[in-house]
């Protein structure tokens, strides 16, 4: 006799999914500055990507993602990928900012060391090891010339990303149980401690988990539990 009730899990399961789409190349990924809250926008070559993504995301996904079920960050660069890979009706969720970097905006990981004299690591130290001497509003450098302005907070700590992640994991969580597709289009850090927070990983495990620019990831559930399908595709 066919279990209905298994049957319907095992469709659910099989189907259900979160797609995870990094943005396209900007100045500053390109450059290696982080890039939080700094709203810049993609380059050419960032927006080819962004139309390849969506080309490969169609191939892989030929029936698409539900009903109100694509969501993109609230800064441009995400807004931007979204919509040149197809999905330009993706809903804000704010949640998926990217990692606040405060006093590190704009800056590559070797200036915050040299300014600090002694060594700094974003995965180890956070935002908050920086100090507040090196804060306020300034000009950060665009490597094609000029400068953009950079506002400075306090920054994120890497729990408090976290919690912010969690959040949206325990939001969508139901819905991939019950077997819709959904969709995700941020930044790298922010999708890489997500991944962590669906497989119940400690946050800093996301350090190894790479995510080049316009390449996503597709987590999803296998016998009862939430696995990591594919990455960096």
């Amino acid at each position: 006799m066919v279990d209905k009730a298994q049957y319907a899990n095992d469709e659910a399961e099989a189907r259900g999914c979160l797609v995870l789409l990094r943005h396209g190349e900007t100045e500053w990924s390109q450059s290696g500055q982080y890039t939080g809250r700094t709203d810049l926008p993609l380059v050419g070559q960032g927006r080819r990507q962004a139309v390849e993504a969506g080309l490969r995301l169609a191939r892989e996904f030929p029936d698409g993602f539900d009903d109100g079920c694509v969501f993109s960050s609230p800064l441009d660069r995400a807004q931007q990928t979204a919509a040149l890979a197809g999905f330009e009706h993706a809903r804000t969720l704010e949640s998926l900012a990217e990692w606040d970097y405060g006093r590190a905006e704009g800056r590559r990981e070797e200036e915050v060391s040299r300014l600090l004299g002694r060594p700094w690591k974003l995965w180890e130290d956070g935002p908050e090891a920086i100090d507040r001497r090196l804060g306020g509003d300034r000009e950060a450098p665009l490597p094609s010339g000029g400068a953009v302005l950079v506002r400075n907070s306090d920054g994120e700590s890497l729990r408090q990303v976290s919690e912010r992640a969690a959040a949206v994991v325990r939001r969508l969580q139901p819905l991939i149980e019950q077997g819709q597709r959904v969709l995700l289009v941020a930044h790298a850090h922010v999708l890489r401690i997500l991944t962590t927070q669906w497989l119940g990983l400690e946050p800093s495990a996301a350090q190894l988990l790479r995510m080049n620019t316009a390449h996503y990831g597709v987590l999803g559930r296998y016998r009862g539990g939430n696995v990591l399908k594919r990455w960096n595709c």
